[in-house]
């Protein structure tokens, strides 16, 4: 068994959809099906069950997800060691990125690579998604961390997928709907709503997701940033959707109430990647950073 099928197989029960494991890897969704039934094959037992709009582990799978985890972490260890005794990692990252992704998704992995790499100098800038990409193509950053990374519009930049969040609704603790655990859209005509400003990738989720449900909100604001819409959430005795893990720390602490839309699953997946400039080698700190996104998850 290759250990890059053992990963495969570890993003697809993660991500619970094919089509999100085959972009992921860059292959598709035939050469998904096809190593993991090799893989089935080898090991003599069924791994994955396919649902109607998901896919889950059986129980063999389960096992197998849990020694893949250790397995995967001990050969990238090994593989970081030794790239690290032919070439140490120093110099300088520049990384710019989306409000919500940098004060999120990337603390912990920052923390781990300044940890390791106490030679490498990381600099992180905050921006709109727009200027993430600007700020890569012009040369200004190494790399750019957005919401939904596309390729469109940005001729000489790559884009990878490393991880997906899912949208929710927020709302103040005392909101009528806030004992409730899910939520359907058309709940949400004429409630008191604030958006994220119409050009966000973010906004053109949520407005298509209304839109295809036939659904009118009442919008107080558009703001540019997740902080921002959450202080508003509050302050207007209004609701929201938001990435759910960028309300991690309001709804433990009783300042906003959660909960979940009920709407097809691929509607409230929001991907999160990197972009870069194509064709263009990595210095050693950026090259081990994708390297650890690739590899790790450490939220």
């Amino acid at each position: 068994m290759q250990i890059e099928t053992l990963r495969l197989f570890c993003d697809l029960v993660e991500a619970g959809s094919f089509s999100i494991a085959a972009e992921k890897h860059r292959l598709t969704q035939s050469a998904v099906s096809q190593r993991i039934a090799a893989m089935e094959k080898e090991l003599g037992t069924r791994l994955l069950l396919r649902l109607r709009h998901n896919t889950e582990p059986t129980p063999e799978g389960k096992l197998l997800l849990e020694n893949a985890h250790r397995i995967l972490a001990l050969y990238d260890d090994c593989r970081r060691r030794l790239r690290e005794m032919q070439q140490p990692v120093s110099g300088s990252l520049r990384i710019s990125t989306v409000y919500s992704i940098g004060l999120h998704e990337l603390p912990p992995y920052l923390k781990w690579f300044r940890d390791h790499y106490p030679n490498a100098e990381v600099r992180v800038d905050y921006h709109r998604s727009d200027h993430v990409y600007r700020e890569v193509a012009e040369h200004r950053a190494d790399l750019g961390f957005v919401a939904y990374p596309n390729r469109e519009g940005h001729a000489g930049l790559d884009c990878d997928t490393f991880w997906q969040d899912e949208l929710v609704l927020i709302l103040p603790p005392d909101h009528e709907l806030a004992e409730r655990s899910s939520v359907r859209l058309p709940e949400l005509a004429g409630l008191r709503f604030i958006s994220f400003e119409p050009d966000l990738p973010t906004r053109k989720a949520i407005d298509a997701m209304l839109a295809k449900a036939k659904v009118q909100v009442n919008e107080l604001m558009a703001l540019d940033n997740v902080e921002l819409v959450k202080r508003a959430v509050e302050v207007e005795n209004a609701v929201a959707i938001v990435p759910q893990r960028t309300v991690y720390a309001e709804v433990r602490g009783g300042r906003l109430a959660e909960a979940k839309l009920e709407v097809p699953s691929a509607e409230i997946v929001r991907p999160l990647g990197v972009i870069r400039r194509a064709g263009e080698e990595l210095s050693a700190a950026a090259r081990e950073f994708t390297e650890l996104l690739r590899n790790e998850r450490l939220f």
